[in-house]
């Protein structure tokens, strides 16, 4: 007996497939990728009862094993290919108790591939309420496969289900739903007996997919075409006998073992409420609303805990300066680790309440409704309905979002959404935007409840929005998409949020924030850091012998003395030789050369803006000005001027850059590896970077 078992979990979409991941491997999951490819892979580990420990596999959801999409083609190279190091030893397909015929469809083709199976029939409280009366025991024996009736959300008879699976893993095979054999007797025999095939209905799906599954060589796809033709092999027409013969067993094993209620007849909860939040017009103003309370709560609820983290950060560097001895690895510790550190840290609360919704909104079913709603304001722009959701999706992330545009079938509404997917406001903008509002934006409440920094924070992602509707209009002309895209999509039923889901969530994604994000910030403050400290031999002595004079001496109290020359210092570093390049051509957008490092160290991940912006004032500073980096930033002046850096007029000029620039290494890394091509990417960045030119230079003249 194996002392680790593969687990793949399989389930049409919206089946609770991924609840009930979380649900079986609580922290134990980690997010990576399948060999050779950018699909996510989520995996997990779960005790079972025989004391084996269970590596569980969430495969992504699909409705049957024809894939329509790159996604879907993952699940049945897992499936299919026994020397792969995902193979799994047991198959559980999740299964949505209230609508047994369209999710046992999946359920045949998997059982076909001869692959021990057991069936989480979820929903089962669902399908009560619906009047849903299933015989489990019948049905399992019709199938001849082990039936464990779940609530995944609930999470009940989860532990009978981890008992199923250690079972399965030893008992006989589930028996046949169709003659596979008989689709295509001749190709699938000579399939089976030349490429070592253990099961008749693998062979046939290598012959309708050989083409795209990357497990098998050059030379065995060639073969199976050439075999193909010696049988006069048609896949479509296989495809739909296939269908036709599944639908008929499974319409024949539902006849006898379920019986619809009259509860179904009624008018459903969900129904009812869908002609509200569904509306054509009330749909879109609660929407709004949604998003406007979402984003007052951001501001609202972090104040306090943000705060703490920066009163920390303040206390800890003057904690390091108070106790050890002055010197370069003090500096780097204070000035670039701590200081890098708080910029990373202090945007936790935030990060984690957006997701928190985010996963509440998934959770009740109503991120679908959303997109429902936004299908039809998508397509009078020219992009495909399926745009909406990587459009959604990249208010987290731009990276997964340009990914999930692999579900759209025409070639010209896909590159049209990934060209314009990175201009919506990813959760990496969220601590630019928050710092710069809290410089210049008055805390202060309209009406008693409507905070305005919440409003303004509102009004920079809906930019967004209408600056990728916009763009997708552009390109609608530049790429001529001709095609018409359709958009089919299940729409779930309401349902109450699972706490412990979302708690899950936030942490995940705080987690991928905090490591992520922060190993990149980090390691850039540390450059940072050096490149501020150090500069061109003679430069940095000439300031040093500058500010030991006795005239510039008298001229200065030993403070103002003091401010001045950390300033000349940083301005004659490494760092400074760099801003002080580009300052020529960010000065009209009403930047200074400190700003301009910013800029360029945020390529590697806008996030990078904070923890530069602390970094690089740590620097500037004395340790008697040991402050937050909002403070830092809020009493910058600029040498020239004497003037505050950052002005109303500035601020929003710099919000307006980071919302349109395609700062971000992994998006433009992602679009080539979609693409194939470098030729995407260049188009992208150019677009983006004189998109975000000309608008922060429009916003800062009108706002000085």
């Amino acid at each position: 007996m194996k002392s680790e078992l593969k687990v793949a979990l399989v389930g049409n979409p919206n089946t609770g497939k991924s609840t009930l991941f979380n649900v079986l491997t609580g922290l134990n999951q980690k997010v990576g990728n399948f060999p050779g490819v950018t699909v996510d892979k989520k995996t997990g580990v779960c005790k079972l009862p025989d004391k084996r420990v269970a590596q569980i596999i969430d495969l992504p959801g699909t409705y049957s094993l024809y894939p329509k999409s790159k996604d879907e083609t993952i699940v049945f190279e897992v499936l299919a290919d026994r020397e792969s190091s995902s193979f799994p030893d047991v198959v559980v397909v999740v299964v949505d108790a209230t609508n047994l015929k369209r999710n046992l469809l999946l359920y045949t083709q998997v059982a076909d591939l001869k692959i021990p199976v057991v069936i989480a029939l979820n929903m089962m409280d669902l399908a009560s309420k619906s009047g849903i009366d299933i015989n489990v025991d019948a049905l399992s024996e019709k199938l001849g496969v082990q039936i464990i009736p779940i609530s995944a959300r609930q999470g009940s008879n989860v532990d009978r289900l981890k008992q199923a699976i250690a079972f399965t893993s030893i008992q006989p095979l589930q028996k046949d739903t169709i003659n596979v054999s008989d689709l295509a007797p001749g190709l699938i025999g000579k399939i089976r007996e030349e490429l070592f095939v253990d099961s008749p209905y693998a062979a046939l799906q290598m012959a309708h997919q050989h083409e795209n599954l990357r497990f098998l060589s050059a030379d065995k796809s060639d073969r199976i075409e050439d075999l193909e033709k010696e049988f006069s092999f048609h896949s479509d027409t296989s495809k739909a006998t296939e269908t036709i013969a599944r639908y008929n067993f499974i319409n024949e094993v539902l006849a006898e073992t379920v019986i619809a209620g009259p509860k179904q007849i009624k008018k459903s909860v969900t129904n009812r409420i869908d002609q509200v939040l569904t509306h054509k017009v009330w749909g879109f103003l609660i929407f709004f609303l949604l998003l406007f309370v979402i984003f007052q709560a951001i501001f609202a609820w972090s104040e306090v805990p943000m705060s703490l983290i920066e009163g920390a950060f303040v206390w800890l560097t003057t904690l390091v300066h108070e106790n050890l001895p002055a010197g370069v690895l003090t500096d780097l510790l204070s000035d670039g680790i701590i200081a890098g550190l708080s910029g990373v840290l202090v945007f936790i609360p935030q990060i984690a309440i957006l997701f928190a919704f985010i996963s509440v909104l998934e959770d009740t079913g109503y991120m679908a409704r959303v997109t429902f709603m936004m299908d039809k304001v998508m397509r009078k722009v020219g992009l495909n309905g399926k745009s909406v959701v990587p459009m959604i999706g990249s208010l987290a992330c731009a990276v997964p979002s340009i990914m999930s545009a692999r579900n759209i079938e025409s070639w010209k509404d896909r590159m049209i959404t990934i060209m314009v997917v990175p201009l919506i406001s990813c959760s990496a903008r969220l601590p630019v935007y928050t710092v710069l509002i809290s410089l210049v934006v008055p805390d202060k409440m309209i009406g008693g409840f409507l905070n305005m920094q919440g409003i303004v924070l509102m009004g920079m992602y809906l930019i967004s929005v209408v600056a990728a509707i916009l763009a997708a209009l552009a390109f609608k002309y530049i790429l001529k998409a001709k095609e018409r895209g359709y958009f089919i999509m299940e729409l779930p039923v309401y349902r109450m949020p699972r706490w412990d889901n979302v708690l899950l969530t936030m942490f995940e994604k705080v987690k991928t924030f905090v490591f992520e994000a922060g190993k990149v910030i980090i390691a850039i403050s540390i450059v940072l850091w050096a490149l501020s400290n150090y500069g061109p031999p003679g430069k940095r002595a000439e300031v040093e012998n500058k500010y030991q004079s006795p005239q510039v001496i008298s001229q200065y109290s030993p403070e103002e003395l003091e401010l001045h020359k950390s300033s000349e210092l940083l301005e004659s570093s490494y760092a400074g030789v760099v801003g002080k390049f580009i300052e020529p051509a960010i000065i009209p957008l009403g930047y200074d050369w400190k700003i301009g490092i910013a800029l360029i160290t945020s390529f590697a991940a806008r996030e990078v803006f904070v923890g530069t912006m602390a970094t690089i004032y740590s620097v500037s500073d004395d340790e008697a000005h040991i402050s937050s980096v909002t403070d830092k930033m809020r009493n910058a002046k600029n040498a020239v001027t004497g003037l505050p850096v950052f002005t109303l007029a500035s601020s929003f000029s710099l919000m307006i850059f980071y919302a349109f620039a395609m700062q971000c290494i992994s998006t433009i890394a992602i679009v080539y590896r979609e693409t194939k091509s470098w030729k995407w990417p260049l188009i992208q960045f150019t677009y983006m970077t004189v998109l975000a030119y000309v608008s922060s230079l429009v916003v800062y003249n009108i706002l000085k």
